[in-house]
């Protein structure tokens, strides 16, 4: 079989199973995005082993997460994030500083030195914006209080994380930390969102002549798609997740009169690249390396610590809103994704943690990607339907 043939055939394999996924789960009550991760579980490497996560596939993914929090940005403007910026910090900080000090003291317990306990604990840190991002689209909440909260302090989460995960890096080697480097690294990343989110914003607000072209109708799509991409790479090259770079691209554009017109337009696009985010993403865990008692064990203790420092913190930090919107919130927090996949591979590459505790925080970040997408369903749903009722 040629390797033209062997892509194209694991592209038709993860696509087809997404779908598949998702209509099930859809059909269980529960949001696609479910159905999707547990296909990829289903048809990698550690049941079907149908497909292999290469290069290609790889490359999907991240453009698939890049487009998915692009739509997210164009959903969200930056007047209502305004609202909600200090319950936002909050969330953002407590949510990162919790998880962080539980999971880097459960990793001492088990005996792992300090430098390698650290470095788990930044494995408890990050929430995935794409996964809970997901899970409001598709209930269509994106506009309501708590979304905005949930978003505005995942781009703080991520910036935060990004510096932990530099300290604790530093710490491996056994030399001294270079505060002055990272405080670099924290101004770039701070002035970065700061200038997209407020400088940005205003000039499309002004400029949106500036995506329309005579000749191509479509200008604004592949204009905008273009501003995407390279706010992404930007984002990457300062170290941040480059989804928080295309959720700030999304911001910027949604300022604009084309706002509806792009959304529109994206539908088939993401309908066709997202779902390879979210399946591959569950190809990622090695069942295997979880098959006996003691990995189990580990594997139940390190996600109800993820989950309860997670929902505890961030429902704090929202608190202000009242116990339903503080439970939502709190919930739509919860889910580690490719945030935690990264950082547990990071720490195997540089032989941090083990085989073992790899396949650990994997599965730990996939339950807990799992987990949230139903619970927020159903909080939201019940609020909904509180709201509606007669009083």
């Amino acid at each position: 079989m040629s390797h033209e043939v062997e892509i194209l055939l694991a592209l038709f394999v993860v696509f087809v199973s997404a779908q598949i996924g998702a209509e099930i789960a859809q059909r269980l009550k529960m949001p696609g995005v479910v159905g999707e991760i547990a296909a990829g579980c289903l048809i990698g490497p550690s049941v079907l082993n149908l497909i292999h996560i290469d290069a290609p596939l790889e490359v999907l993914a991240e453009i698939g997460a890049v487009l998915l929090l692009f739509s997210v940005g164009l959903e969200t403007r930056l007047d209502d994030l305004k609202k909600v910026g200090r319950v936002a910090a909050a969330v953002g900080i407590l949510g990162v500083a919790v998880p962080f000090v539980l999971g880097g003291l459960w990793a001492g317990t088990i005996g792992l030195a300090t430098p390698k306990a650290l470095f788990v604990g930044v494995a408890f840190v990050a929430t995935s914006a794409g996964i809970t991002a997901r899970v409001l689209q598709e209930l269509g909440v994106l506009d309501r209080l708590e979304s905005r909260v949930i978003m505005g302090a995942a781009v703080i989460d991520d910036i935060l994380a990004m510096l932990l995960l530099g300290v604790v890096t530093a710490m491996q080697g056994g030399g001294g930390i270079d505060i002055s480097n990272l405080m670099l690294v924290l101004l770039q990343a701070v002035g970065f969102v700061v200038l997209i989110a407020l400088a940005g914003t205003r000039i499309m607000r002004h400029s949106s002549d500036l995506l329309e072209a005579p000749i191509n109708p479509r200008s604004p799509l592949t204009l905008s798609l273009a501003l995407c991409l390279g706010l992404a790479a930007a984002a990457a090259y300062l170290g941040l997740a480059a989804i928080i770079g295309a959720f700030l691209a999304g911001m910027a554009v949604a300022e604009t009169r084309q706002r509806h017109t792009l959304e529109r337009q994206l539908k088939p696009i993401e309908a066709l690249l997202v779902p390879f985010f979210f399946v591959v993403t569950g190809a990622n865990v090695k069942l295997a390396e979880l098959a006996s008692v003691e990995a189990l064990t580990t594997l139940l203790v390190i996600t109800g610590l993820a989950i309860v420092s997670k929902l505890v913190a961030c429902g704090i930090g929202a608190w202000s809103m009242g116990l339903r919107s503080a439970l939502i919130v709190g919930v739509g927090m919860v889910p580690r994704g490719e945030v935690g996949i990264i950082i547990a591979s990071l720490g195997k590459q540089a032989g941090v943690i083990t085989e073992g505790m790899y396949a650990a925080i994997i599965a730990m970040s996939l339950l807990t990607s799992v987990v949230a997408p139903p619970a927020l369903t159903a909080l939201f749903r019940l609020k909904c339907d509180t709201e509606s009722a007669p009083q």
